[in-house]
């Protein structure tokens, strides 16, 4: 058998001989291998940070969720408080009422006992006045001796003259 395309003053010769003692050489120095090891640990730093990233992603959904669970217990607490001051106005408002309702019942009564003394004062100075005009018409009537007729008139002018002082 014989290779003519082969020879050894042919360019093509030196080209492929060249290229197997490029790779022999590559091969003996382990430079597929150094490759590999650098495209492994490549592919291993590439895996690394996708794991990290899966990792951080995860932190972040549990953060999130952490924050949503605050926040509607935030604002659970917030309407809790507003019922509870709702609340609370409402029995400040009905105490209010009853205190004033009180506070007028006290007035009212207290109003009614000076009126009521205020009566009993006027119905004594009446009673007083009538019975110093009474004192005074007998007096004047064991001294002059008057007449019914004289003695009515007298009466009459008295309790007008009682009746102007009480106005």
């Amino acid at each position: 058998m014989h290779f003519e395309w082969i020879h050894p003053n042919d360019a093509a010769f030196w080209v492929a001989a060249s290229f197997f003692i490029i790779v022999g050489v590559l091969l003996y120095v382990k430079v597929p291998g150094m490759v590999a090891k650098q495209l492994d640990d490549r592919a291993k730093g590439i895996a690394d940070e996708i794991a990290e990233a899966r990792r951080l992603r995860e932190e972040a959904q549990e953060l999130l969720a952490s924050f949503q669970r605050k926040q509607q217990e935030a604002e659970s607490e917030a309407e809790a408080i507003i019922d509870q001051a709702k609340s609370e106005a409402k029995i400040l408002k009905k105490q209010a009422r009853e205190e004033l309702a009180e506070r007028l019942e006290r007035r009212t009564q207290i109003a009614e006992q000076r009126i009521a003394q205020a009566e009993a004062h006027a119905a004594a100075e009446v009673k007083a006045a009538a019975a110093e005009l009474a004192v005074s018409a007998t007096e004047e009537l064991l001294k002059t001796g008057l007449k019914k007729a004289d003695l009515n008139k007298l009466v009459d002018a008295d309790i007008k003259t009682v009746g102007g002082k009480l106005n």
